[in-house]
């Protein structure tokens, strides 16, 4: 299986130490341990007053309110059982007090605070108990983690203005081909634009690999084998569109190999994407020759070379979500088959899968708009509406 191969075989990136601002989108490679006790007081979680709710008090209704307690101060003292104390979202609850009243259940008249009727005051209302959240010394991040918003705000209460994520992997694009012009020059009538590259950065930088640079190389042996000989030696990771496939100027495999990459796999039984190449250098650069049709291009980068980079980063593996086709496609399929897809929920709240059948691998165009694409297995009958398949997204 080629997902297998190229996983088992992917080395691990190094990790660095980055300072927290600069972490987002990164890969946590250390755990997590809580600094103290979170929360580390007993929190008021509603804006109110803070009083004692033991049974003998239960039937009072007016408290003298008797200060406030402001979120950020040392704790006050509740001293009189009859009394109340003003406390602000976030505060420390005041010792003595252990049920904190909400604003909008009671009145302040002259100071003093009238409860309405029927109003509860179980204890520990509205209050977050210390130590809820986590102990001292207990993993509230793991290695492997993808720091977003809130892992970075863990990260941060946790104490730590740095912390250990992976490096970020130097990835080299290069798409191969005579026929290849740049966008915003003048073009022949024989020639297309070079698309391919430009997708498959901003692939790359949409999941969060930011050190990905492009280049064109002509169907000339003697430039690709010293242009690719650059690639690998400054690269983790080399990603060629193009080339690939059993053409005669599809050198791609053929310089490879004379440049010492191992072959691990060449063709892998599904559509699009048969051609794709894999292999390795001595030096651990990872090299992936994806076929240079667009839309084989884009899958097998999603389905292949995303997964190989989060396991090159240490990251917790993303899995696909199964879906189901809002629509029949037919007839089967001889190989492992990727259908682009749109996705939507039906009333009764299903995740749904819609077929957008290209015109070929080469139908860029019917991409738009599409979430991702659906992998179907080998079969000989119609894939019926309502058929579970796994989705990847672009």
């Amino acid at each position: 299986m080629a997902e297998a191969a190229i996983e088992h075989r992917m080395p691990r990136l190094p990790d660095e130490l980055r300072p927290l601002e600069r972490c987002l989108g990164q890969t946590l490679r250390q755990d997590v341990e809580a600094e103290r006790e979170n929360p580390p007081f007993d929190r008021v979680c509603m804006d109110g007053i803070a009083v004692c709710s033991e049974p003998q008090e239960v039937g009072a209704r007016d408290y003298r309110v008797e200060g406030t307690q402001a979120a950020g101060m040392p704790a006050m003292a509740l001293v009189n059982p009859k009394a109340a104390i003003e406390v602000m979202t976030g505060a420390v609850l005041p010792s003595g007090a252990n049920c904190v009243i909400p604003l909008e259940e009671y009145d302040l008249v002259d100071g003093i605070a009238q409860v309405k009727a029927n109003v509860p005051r179980e204890t520990y209302r509205n209050v977050q108990r210390r130590g809820s959240d986590s102990r001292p010394g207990a993993p509230m991040l793991r290695s492997g983690t993808r720091l977003a918003a809130p892992e970075i705000a863990i990260v941060a209460s946790a104490g730590l203005a740095s912390v250990r994520v992976s490096r970020q992997p130097k990835i080299m694009v290069a798409s191969t081909g005579d026929e290849l012009v740049e966008p915003g020059g003048p073009i022949a009538p024989h020639q297309v634009r070079r698309s391919n590259a430009y997708a498959v950065v901003a692939a790359l930088l949409g999941h969060g690999f930011q050190d990905a640079k492009n280049d064109h190389i002509l169907d000339d042996e003697s430039m690709l084998r010293e242009r690719l000989t650059a690639h690998l030696a400054a690269s983790d990771v080399l990603i060629l569109s193009g080339g690939v496939s059993k053409g005669k100027l599809d050198f791609v495999p053929k310089v490879l190999r004379e440049l010492g990459v191992e072959e691990i796999f060449h063709q892998v039984a599904q559509r699009p994407g048969m051609p794709m190449w894999f292999g390795m250098t001595a030096q651990g650069c990872a090299v992936f020759g994806l076929p240079g049709n667009p839309i084989a291009t884009l899958v097998c980068l999603v389905r292949y070379v995303v997964p190989a980079l989060m396991t090159a980063m240490g990251a917790e593996r993303r899995w696909p979500v199964p879906v189901a086709l809002s629509s029949p496609i037919k007839p089967g399929r001889t190989l492992a088959t990727f259908v682009p897809v749109r996705a939507r929920y039906d009333a009764q709240g299903r995740h749904l899968a819609e077929p957008r059948i290209p015109n070929g691998s080469g139908d860029f165009l019917a991409l738009a708009g599409t979430d991702g694409f659906v992998e179907l297995p080998p079969r000989p009958d119609a894939y019926p509406e309502g058929f579970i398949a796994d989705m990847y997204r672009w």
